[in-house]
């Protein structure tokens, strides 16, 4: 049987291209891919290497004259039931998907395999896409960063770690997020400013609690009692309570979700508080969250469905080759509503 089998020809691959041009893997996929950020000589090299040895990218569903599957990818590194449950994700993604629309472009929705978060990864590294979308809460995002170096990547969030030239984030300054909304209950007058922080294992709620720090300090008060909480309104509600249980006297508290909020809210209702007259609450994201509570939540207005269209904007560009800045900042509004005495 093995006597009849045909030998299998030889198909160079691109570790051999790397070690005859003496480059590294990645750098030689970013001159195969067209990356700006290579130097001539580098792609000099590349190029006599891949001429010598007849290297071909296997690039399924791809025509390779065009090297283009005319699809974007919004990849969500998150829990399903979380990602359904938070309006977040639905505004952003309707924002790029307009955008997409006005486009060549068209956009596809990944959930990551909470099992198997690899099985993504290669999904996105096999040339079945030209460009990915990376939208998360979490640090998880982060594990995104290597395909950035072969695939044109936009981050909506900046995982964490140090920025460096392949990594693309189009996003809003948190720490001003969490400076606006506190300056806002300074200004109403109050003094014993709380906070319920996001998760700190993510870079908003590391910010946006940075930020309610820099405007207690900046007006000389001090830093009353923070909770951490998750982005849920369970998750605000138990942070509301060890706020509580702990004696904390506050007379404003800054939530750094408008989810966590409405979970506060009705915490600081059970314990016969009043909103505003007793604790203002401020708050963040100008959603359903914000406008269904009693009474209606100030909050920071994040313009979400323009970070989605900022986002595909950017990698549509990147897929064209153009040079952009690392980082690309969106503008807040605060919005106030009733929970601060408007």
């Amino acid at each position: 049987m093995n006597a009849s089998r045909s030998a299998q020809p030889w198909v160079p691959t691109l570790e051999e291209v790397a070690a005859l041009a003496g480059v590294s893997s990645s750098t030689a996929s970013r001159v195969i891919n067209g990356s700006p950020r290579v130097t001539e000589s580098t792609v000099a090299r590349v190029n006599a290497a891949i001429a010598k040895v007849g290297y071909v990218p296997n690039r399924a569903a791809r025509s390779l004259a065009r090297r283009s599957t005319q699809t974007v990818a919004m990849m969500i590194p998150e829990r399903t039931a979380e990602f359904f449950a938070d309006p977040y994700f639905a505004e952003v993604i309707q924002g790029a998907a307009m955008y997409a629309s006005s486009t060549e472009y068209s956009l596809t929705l990944l959930i990551e395999s909470e099992n198997d978060p690899e099985k993504t990864h290669q999904l996105l590294r096999r040339g079945n896409v030209d460009g990915a979308l990376i939208l998360s809460h979490h640090s998880a995002s982060s594990s995104y960063r290597e395909l950035a170096r072969t695939l044109p990547v936009v981050f909506g969030v900046r995982p964490p770690g140090e920025t460096g030239e392949e990594i693309h984030v189009v996003d809003v300054d948190n720490t001003a997020v969490g400076a606006l909304a506190t300056q806002h209950l300074i200004d109403r007058g109050r003094r014993r400013i709380a906070t319920i922080s996001g998760p700190l294992d993510t870079t908003a709620g590391q910010e946006r609690l940075q930020g309610w720090r820099d405007a207690l300090s900046a007006a000389g008060l001090e830093e009353l009692g923070s909770e951490e909480g998750d982005y849920t309104p369970s998750g605000g509600a138990a942070a509301a309570r060890r706020l509580l249980d702990a004696g904390v006297q506050m007379d404003a508290l800054f939530v750094a979700s408008a989810q966590m909020a409405a979970g506060a809210l009705g915490v600081l209702k059970e314990r016969g508080i009043r909103v505003p007259d007793d604790v203002a609450v401020a708050t963040v994201d100008n959603n359903v969250f914000s406008t269904s509570a009693s009474p209606q939540l100030t909050t920071v207005d994040l313009h979400t469905a323009a970070k989605g269209a900022a986002m595909m904007a950017t990698v549509v560009r990147l897929i064209r080759g153009e040079q952009l800045d690392a980082e690309a900042a969106l503008p807040l509004d605060l919005v106030v509503r009733e929970s601060t005495g408007c």
